[in-house]
């Protein structure tokens, strides 16, 4: 069957759980929540808080379209904002052979423990989907924070069982972490492992400058939004990180000649 993907608000609005209310989520997700703890030796503040983490993901087979989708949720509790702001960049493989050169992965480091805790649920789930619909594509969804497990999820998924998935995913944040001398590598390294990356950040979402820090980055920033940057736009995300369920963002202007607008996405 050929690959047939949805509108990309439709793809927000099924992962935000609707958040605007618009009342066109096509089914309701039952995400699972796995809990974690951390090393207490690399996060002596969580665990002299007694925090625990927890991850929420879902998956969904779409037997119109053929395809495996695996969701995961967006900051859904306190100890999820632990994960979000108060950890750095750590190793998160070993070096490994790409293009005649080796390749370390450095991740911020709560997004990556918070999918280290799943990985391999998720990859024994996508097994098991994957032996019942052999010909079925892959794509991994999210929003926010789950924007950042979709990533890990999309490499994690690609390295070890060679598939390319297609990725959406919206307000997206940056997981990775490169040095300078392997900027270049890292993101030719990042745009192989799918099939389509549509990693959409409003250039007025400041959660997609996140973490703030020099070497970070997502997989492809697809920016989208046509108002000028601001500071004041910045800093109304309440707007600008939850209005990804709007058609409008996702199509180019109109050209002389054309007529209608294009969608910017395949």
């Amino acid at each position: 069957m050929t690959y047939r993907r949805l509108p990309f608000d439709q793809y927000f609005i099924d992962t935000s759980e609707d958040f605007q209310k618009t009342g066109r989520v096509r089914a309701k997700i039952e995400y699972i929540g796995v809990e974690y703890t951390c090393d207490p030796e690399k996060h002596p503040i969580e665990h002299l808080l007694g925090i625990r983490h927890e991850v929420n993901y879902a998956f969904w087979y779409d037997e119109e379209r053929d395809v495996i989708q695996i969701h995961f949720q967006k900051t859904n509790s306190k100890s999820d904002w632990f994960a979000n702001i108060f950890e750095f960049a750590s190793k998160y493989y070993d070096a490994f052979p790409f293009e005649g050169e080796l390749v370390t992965l450095r991740v911020h480091r709560g997004w990556g423990d918070m999918y280290k805790a799943i990985k391999h649920i998720i990859r024994d789930q996508w097994q098991a989907l994957h032996l019942a619909h052999p010909q079925a594509e892959t794509e991994i969804i999210g929003w926010s924070l789950g924007s950042g497990q979709a990533m890990l999820c999309c490499q994690d998924l690609n390295y070890n069982f060679g598939i390319r998935p297609y990725l959406y995913t919206y307000g997206s944040v940056r997981p990775f972490k490169a040095r300078p001398t392997e900027r270049a590598l890292l993101e030719r390294y990042l745009n192989s492992i799918c099939r389509k990356c549509c990693n959409f950040a409003n250039r007025n979402d400041i959660v997609t400058y996140l973490p703030p820090f020099p070497g970070f980055r997502m997989i492809l920033r697809r920016e989208i939004g046509r108002e000028a940057i601001s500071l004041g736009k910045l800093l109304n995300p309440k707007l600008y990180h939850t209005s990804y369920h709007m058609k409008e963002l996702y199509r180019r202007p109109k050209h002389r000649g054309e007529n209608q607008a294009q969608d910017t996405g395949l």
